[in-house]
């Protein structure tokens, strides 16, 4: 598959079966990943392959979180919530999550390190689609609290990016839309 066929045609896709997607396509996806830009070769991503029961301490981090902001009370009230939470990991085979750890040289802007794991994000999502494996990427404020940072044994700079949950496709998506590029793009041409 070429890359414009690629761009063009993937989808974010959670409907996957619970089929084991083998180790060497998982590292085709991650090598992708790896082939982003960094502003200064800094390579700030780092990559957290959940598999089998793996999955269920990215759960456990996720209902902690979702806990704290409920009373004792609402706690239990709320326990078909929390379970939920537990439960989100486990709708894919795998689940990556993907972080940033900055560098720390001075010359080097923390957002510049984010926006090239964002860019490592897209390349393993076009590399899932064209290896044949469904792909959703999930953010939220859960991937930034500081029990991710913990979870994945981050540094304070560190930041959980999104959670990439990958499969076999049970069903194919429908063809994109976007706006025409005319409708989002100026063109500057003369002082």
């Amino acid at each position: 598959m070429d890359a414009l066929t690629a761009i063009h045609s993937r989808r974010s896709n959670g409907l996957v079966e619970e089929t084991e997607v083998p180790e060497e396509v998982i590292m085709q996806v991650l090598e992708a990943g790896t082939w982003a830009p960094s502003h200064h070769k800094t390579e700030p991503w780092r990559y957290f392959v959940m598999t089998g029961d793996g999955r269920r301490q990215l759960g456990g981090a996720m209902a902690a979180i979702a806990a704290e902001e409920m009373t004792p009370e609402e706690q239990v009230e709320k326990q078909k919530n929390l379970e939920k939470q537990k439960q989100k990991p486990m709708r894919a085979p795998v689940v990556i999550a993907v972080a940033a750890e900055p560098s720390e040289e001075e010359r080097v802007d923390t957002l510049e390190e984010y926006g090239a794991v964002y860019a490592s994000i897209q390349n393993m999502l076009l590399a899932a689609h064209a290896l044949g494996l469904a792909a959703f990427w999930r953010t939220g404020m859960h991937c930034y609290h500081p029990k991710m940072n913990e979870l994945f044994g981050l540094s304070g700079q560190g930041r959980v990016l999104g959670l990439i949950y990958i499969g076999y496709p049970v069903r194919e998506m429908k063809e994109g839309r976007r706006r025409p590029v005319e409708q989002v793009t100026t063109w500057i041409t003369e002082e």
